[in-house]
């Protein structure tokens, strides 16, 4: 078995996090993120990978190499101008090793799927390609993919306001030969608004696999803690949480004060000093300092960014080596750049302002 993960996206909903690092290397439960995404490939008996980088292309073979490290063979095809979801696919394609059917992955989802039950769904229905398919609550928030009885993909529609079924594309597909044919080599190209219509439109076989287990898009700063929090907590499935599952995850290196509060599936990166303060559903990277008296929740604070004393962090974002100055308080989707500096006392009070 083979795997194409896409991992060139620039990850603008995540800064600044990803002013300095790709959105699927920022560390999830401890690790980059697409290290669960590649343990779970791993245990569907996937052997190679092929991962579609694009920006900050260098940062995924420093860290992962050939692969072996995670039992796996790992290759990398950089898109050096954006060829869109489908133009990637066919560009790492060139790297594939054999001709059988292809996970394919985006490097931004958290998810729970069987994978050796949709590629059996893709092989015993001869599918062209087959599509992981999620049930949301909200679904006019998304385009959906309405099948019928037989389980097979009848359109792909966009956003609207009624729309006809709330399963919607979850971002994981198997490809057979067929469907990296129907993609020009070289061009941008949309899975969702060209080949997968074009594939419909020519009467190929487009299957569905609808599944219900535990699915997120960690696009966004919200999403992204909750994903690394339920992971840490046992909610979400990865077989690369480095520790036992629990109220939170403390890595090796940390110095946390015996009267730190910890909860809500918090980690703690390495190197991290966290004195008497009260951590609750958050992401503490490698480096930071959170000092006594603050109170950090729903947040992600930075690589060696620094917390000062009686600060409060409430749905926010710290950039790397960011300083935020004591007794301030900071809420509601505010985001502070890389190296920023905030005197003591300076902010109050910020909603969705950077």
């Amino acid at each position: 078995m083979e795997a194409i993960l896409l991992v060139g996206g620039q990850g603008t909903r995540l800064r600044p996090l990803t002013v300095n690092t790709p959105k699927p290397m920022l560390p999830t439960a401890g690790v980059p993120f697409i290290t669960h995404q590649l343990a779970r490939l791993r245990e569907a008996a996937v052997d190679h990978v092929v991962l579609a980088t694009s920006y900050k292309a260098e940062v995924f073979e420093a860290h992962f190499g050939d692969g072996a490290s995670m039992g796996l063979a790992i290759d990398y095809l950089t898109e050096h101008e954006p060829l869109g979801t489908g133009g990637g696919i066919r560009n790492a394609a060139t790297a594939l090793r054999g001709e059988g059917p292809v996970l394919i992955l985006n490097g931004d989802c958290l998810s729970g799927v069987d994978l050796r039950a949709l590629v059996e769904r893709h092989t015993s229905t001869d599918a062209v390609v087959t599509l992981h398919l999620t049930e949301v609550a909200d679904p006019s928030a998304f385009g959906v993919v309405p099948t019928d009885a037989d389980g097979r993909v009848t359109a792909f529609l966009e956003k609207t306001p009624e729309p006809p079924t709330n399963r919607i594309n979850a971002g994981c597909y198997v490809f057979g030969p067929e469907a990296f044919a129907a993609i020009p080599p070289g061009k941008v190209v949309s899975l969702e608004r060209e080949t997968f219509p074009m594939l419909l439109a020519d009467g190929a076989r487009v299957s569905s696999f609808v599944d219900t287990t535990y699915w997120l898009d960690l696009g966004r700063p919200a999403d992204f803690v909750k994903g690394s929090c339920d992971l840490v907590l046992g909610i979400a499935p990865s077989p690369a949480v480095p520790g036992a599952r629990g109220e939170s995850l403390v890595l090796p290196g940390a110095d946390v004060s015996a009267d730190a509060k910890l909860s809500g599936g918090t980690t703690i990166g390495a190197g991290a000093r966290v004195g008497a303060a009260e951590v609750a559903g958050s992401v503490v990277f490698d480096g930071a300092q959170i000092a006594d008296g603050a109170v950090v929740r729903a947040s992600i604070v930075g690589t060696g960014a620094v917390i000062g004393t009686g600060v409060v962090l409430d749905d926010v974002v710290i950039g790397d080596g960011a300083q935020v100055g004591a007794g301030c308080e900071l809420r509601s989707g505010a985001r502070v750049f890389p190296d920023a500096i905030i005197p003591a006392g300076g902010v109050r009070f910020s909603s969705d302002r950077s």
